[in-house]
This record gives C-alpha cells, sequence and structure tokens, in this order.
C-alpha cells in the first residue's frame, strides 16, 4: 500500500479576496444604478452592459465559493479532482479555487475511554480491562487517505493493543518470577500499551500521547476465588509477621531476665517460659492468667 505523506497547501489571504468580493459587489451596485444604458442606447452597448454586469455576478460567485476558515489546532486536506493538493494548517480566512475540494481535520488531542473488555491474562486467568488513550492526528494525508475512518480506526486499535498488552502479564504475583504484573506494574504496563498502539496507529499518522489502565479487575466468575486467596495471602502474611515480633520479643524478654540476673532458668524453665509467652503473643484470643502455687516440678 503507497503511504501518503503531508505537504504543505497553497491557498492565498482570506482577507484580500474578501476585498475583492467587496470590489465586485460595489461594481453590481454602481454597474445597476448609474451605469445602466439609457432605454434608447444602441444594442452593442446593453450587450456590453449585460456583458460586465453578468462578469461581475459570474465573478463573485466564485470568489464567494472560496473562502474556508482555520481554526488554531485544525487543518484543512486540499484536493483537485481526486488528487492531493497539500494540507493548509495556517489559522485564519483562507481562500482557494472553488473547484479545490476541502477537508477539515481536528489536530487537536483527543480523549477516548474505552469500552470494559474480558480477556485472559498470562495464566489464562479471565479479567475485565479498560483504559484511557489520549491520541492525536500528526499526519493528515495519512489520516484522510490511508484509511476509511481514522477515528473508528482508533477505536478498534485500541481494544486491539489492550489485549496485546493484557495477555503479556499476570493479573497479580504469585510466584517469585512474576516481575511484572498488571495490578502492581502501572508504569511498565502503561508504557507498553502507549508504545504498543503508537506502533499500530502509525498507519494512520496518528499519535498516542498518553494510555492508561482505567480498570482492572477479575471476571465475576472467578472473582470470590481470587478474594479467597487474597484473603489468605494476607492472614498468612499477618501472622508470618505477628510470628517475627512475638520471636523477638521473647527472645528480649530472656535476655533482659538473664543480664539483671533476676532469675535463672535452666533449658526446661525455658521452653515453659517461651511455651507460654508464644501463647499469649500469637494466641487470637484473651489469655486467661493461671496461678501455679506449687512448684513447677
Amino acid at each position: 500500500m503507497k503511504t501518503s505523506s503531508e505537504s504543505a497547501a497553497h491557498s492565498y489571504n482570506g482577507y484580500v479576496m474578501l476585498i475583492v468580493l467587496t470590489l465586485l459587489v460595489v461594481l453590481i451596485i454602481w454597474s445597476i444604478s448609474g451605469g445602466a444604458p439609457p432605454m434608447g442606447a444602441e444594442k452593442s452597448a446593453k450587450l456590453l452592459f449585460v456583458g460586465r454586469l453578468l462578469g461581475a455576478v459570474f465573478g463573485i460567485l466564485i470568489v464567494a465559493s472560496g473562502f474556508f476558515m482555520i481554526q488554531p489546532n485544525q487543518a484543512a486536506v486540499i484536493t483537485l479532482f481526486g488528487e492531493y493538493r497539500g494540507t493548509e494548517r495556517r489559522e485564519g480566512l483562507r481562500w482557494v479555487w472553488p473547484w479545490m475540494m476541502r477537508k477539515k481535520i481536528s489536530a487537536r488531542a483527543h480523549n477516548v475511554h474505552s469500552e470494559r473488555v474480558k480477556i485472559n491474562d498470562l495464566r489464562g486467568n479471565p479479567i475485565e480491562i479498560a483504559c484511557n488513550v489520549v491520541w492525536r492526528v500528526s499526519d493528515t494525508a495519512q489520516a484522510a487517505f490511508d484509511v476509511d475512518d481514522y477515528k473508528e480506526f482508533v477505536n478498534i486499535q485500541i481494544e486491539a493493543g489492550l489485549r496485546t498488552v493484557g495477555a503479556r502479564h499476570p493479573y497479580d504475583d504469585m510466584s517469585d518470577e512474576d516481575e511484572t504484573t498488571l495490578r502492581g506494574s502501572a508504569d511498565v504496563v502503561n508504557r507498553e500499551l502507549c508504545e504498543e498502539l503508537n506502533d499500530r496507529l502509525r498507519v494512520a499518522g496518528i499519535v498516542v500521547d498518553e494510555a492508561g489502565l482505567t480498570h482492572l479487575a477479575y471476571a465475576p466468575e472467578i472473582a470470590g476465588a481470587m478474594l479467597r486467596r487474597q484473603q489468605a495471602d494476607a492472614v498468612i502474611a499477618a501472622r508470618q509477621k505477628v510470628v517475627l515480633g512475638a520471636v523477638g520479643m521473647v527472645e528480649d524478654a530472656l535476655g533482659k531476665l538473664a543480664a539483671d540476673g533476676i532469675v535463672e532458668l535452666d533449658d526446661e524453665r525455658k521452653a515453659t517460659m517461651v511455651s507460654n509467652l508464644m501463647v499469649v503473643l500469637c494466641g487470637e484470643r484473651d489469655a486467661q492468667p493461671v496461678v501455679n502455687a506449687g512448684s513447677l516440678y
């Protein structure tokens, strides 16, 4: 496929042509009011008057049909009988010959929020994902001639790129090998999505300035199971932290007792104290004290 490339168009200053249009209108008014031949004038004089009048009217129609306005961050693709003649980006009132077609294309930034799509992550788990994309037209010739409808093309490629990037990584880290995840590596995933979309949309002359995930969740059919798994992981992590803290406290307590010489404990009594302290510190319920009036042995 032949790739189009934007080039500058040749157009005229619309304000100068507006002056020309005004002069033509004045010429017609003068011709009708004061320049008309008298009733008994020769036929040639009447024909000359009619010719001047029709010429001025035709000139007005030609000049009036060639005006078009360019807003800031807007461009006009100009064609002549199907041939691309350039893109006009200069702001203000411009003028071209009326038989030259003008198609306006916005060069402003567009913000698109994609629909939620269901895909499978790297492990095959069904997830729901959506993104927000900021894009703009950089080459108006490619946007106008290389794709059928560049806006619809953008929407389709956003969904395709989102599926591609979402399938590269797991939703969450379930092993030590999961360095990049959709939930925990937002910067990496967003950068990959932006690069993927730029590669896909380059053929249409479109540049993606920003892309990021706006919705990420497990699909409803597995959301309950994954929630229980996350809760189990949280309980295990909390238990590990409690146990490590309790061991440190028991160690400090035994060391303090030995350093201050408060009591001398043999290995059996140390084991009993460690057991009691671990039960008190790690138990989910409040410990009930038991008074021992006799000997440990």
